[in-house]
């Protein structure tokens, strides 16, 4: 960490739903753990005509509501002192005078180290961005950083626009592209999990490893974001992004050291070995769907055709699932089978390995005429833990067997886990750039989505649909490459 960290930490976007979601309340809970330097400000930058007493009111209320109790009054007047609310719009230069004046208060001396939150659309990242250059924010001037939000880009294409427009302005160490898949700790003990075990590791390939998946469910539809959604759809919000950084984290080689760029440069290796896909592969590669009506936790819900600010007749996706192939000397020929939707029965996260059946069956003659296999499973929701599926035997006089799982969970039941969020903004602060993206992960991501997304784009006349509240169509399985896979839903 610097030897004092940011001065400032600048929320655009403050009053949005990001901010209220994730933001406010992870910095709060950076505050009452005492991980906030005492010299940090922040202003919250939004459009919204408020004075200071009415922002003050607002992060009570958000925090309130979204943390599930009231906040302890000291810890929040401590919270609450360090914010300045600044009103304007984000293409206003005078708003961004304002905001220089007030970085410019003589509290700490001179601020050379600021922190700049894009908690806003990403059609908006470039006027902020060119607003704070003509200010005189820019990688001229002291160490600043600026954090910015999937999705990065539309296409490989606009990501490619995107970065250089950045890149005109910043360095490329200033830039930490943000995915809070990331910042979960059972994504984070994943690395623990496979390169501090001797057992783990030597199994970890294509020798023992039938094949791969990774499930990101959610049970909640569009909600308010159908102007953003019906234009990128599952394909571009979810697996271009957070299901593709879990699939390098899963099949990576061991790195040298843990320091930022080394981890991310065995990243890239994988996404660089994932072999494309032909577009008279691509149905037996991709499946997409839309949600209709349908049940979710006993309540009706409407289908997305009926969601408020969804165009008629869309064909965006809400479901996508995909396999790829990993064409390097450990995964070759091992499929990676991910999926993601919304309006699925709950919300669920699951990266699920199942290991190959043992090259002779010796219980055949037992009674046991099925050997299931073994699985590692690592939920990151509803819950964190990290199980392994094993065979034993059942008790009595035969030799059944049954399965046994093997707890692997690295914290006790009724202990808390970090919110993504904390960890990650903990890391802005601190500089710690391991958890963040680098451009050239985004566009070899790009590389293999955008076969998918060209082909899609070409035929918007029809999709599947799937009743809501279930685990999505079943034409879904024809991606299977025998009779015997199958998606786990369950941990």
């Amino acid at each position: 960490m610097d030897a004092i960290g940011p001065c400032h930490f600048v929320i655009f976007g403050a009053t949005g739903n990001l901010a209220s979601r994730k933001l406010l309340p992870a910095l709060y809970e950076l505050e009452v753990a005492g991980r906030l330097h005492a010299d940090l400000r922040f202003i919250a930058f939004a459009r919204r005509a408020w004075q200071n007493a009415e922002w003050v009111a607002h992060l009570n209320a958000t925090l309130d509501e979204q943390l599930g109790r009231r906040c302890e009054p000291s810890v929040f007047a401590r919270f609450a002192q360090r914010f300045d609310y600044l009103a304007g719009d984000l293409n206003d230069p005078q708003a961004y005078r304002r905001l220089m004046d007030e970085l410019s208060k003589p509290r700490m001396g001179a601020c050379e180290n600021i922190v700049f939150y894009l908690a806003i659309k990403p059609s908006e990242f470039m006027a902020v961005i060119e607003q704070l250059s003509a200010i005189g924010i820019s990688r001229a001037h002291g160490r600043h950083r600026i954090v910015v939000e999937k999705p990065f880009g539309e296409d490989i294409d606009s990501a490619r626009a995107l970065n250089a427009r950045l890149h005109q302005h910043f360095d490329e160490e200033q830039i930490y592209r943000i995915d809070h898949y990331l910042g979960k700790e059972t994504v984070q003990n994943l690395l623990v999990f496979r390169f501090a075990n001797t057992l783990i590791e030597p199994v970890w390939n294509r020798n023992y490893i039938d094949h791969v998946q990774i499930t990101v469910a959610e049970s909640d539809g569009v909600g308010t974001r159908a102007g953003y959604y019906d234009g990128a759809g599952a394909l571009r919000d979810m697996l271009q992004n957070h299901l593709m950084q879990l699939l390098t984290l899963v099949a990576m080689e061991p790195p040298a050291t843990l320091d930022a760029d080394t981890l991310r440069d065995e990243k890239v290796k994988v996404l660089r070995s994932i072999r494309p896909i032909a577009p008279q592969a691509l149905a037996n590669h991709a499946f997409r769907a839309q949600y209709a009506a349908g049940r979710v936790a006993g309540h009706a819900v409407p289908g997305y055709l009926e969601e408020p600010g969804v165009a008629k007749g869309s064909a965006t996706e809400t479901y996508v699932a995909a396999k790829f192939f990993i064409d390097n000397w450990r995964w070759r020929g091992v499929p990676f089978y991910l999926r993601t939707g919304k309006r699925l029965s709950e919300n669920f996260s699951l990266i699920a390995i199942r290991f190959r059946h043992p090259p002779q069956l010796l219980f055949h003659d037992t009674g046991t005429p099925h050997i299931d296999p073994n699985w590692v499973l690592l939920s990151l929701q509803p819950t964190e833990c990290m199980h392994i599926e094993l065979h034993a035997k059942e008790p009595g006089l035969g030799l059944n067997t049954r399965i046994v799982r093997l707890n692997a969970s690295y914290r006790p039941s009724e202990a808390t886990g970090m919110e993504a969020y904390k960890t990650l903004l903990l890391d802005v602060i601190e500089g710690d750039r391991s958890l963040f993206i680098r451009f050239d992960e985004v566009e070899w991501a790009w590389r293999v989505v955008d076969p998918i997304l060209r082909e899609w784009q070409a035929s918007r006349d029809y999709i599947n649909t799937y009743p809501a509240g279930t685990w999505g169509p079943r034409d879904a399985n024809r991606l299977f490459e025998r009779e015997d896979q199958f998606w786990r839903s369950e941990i």
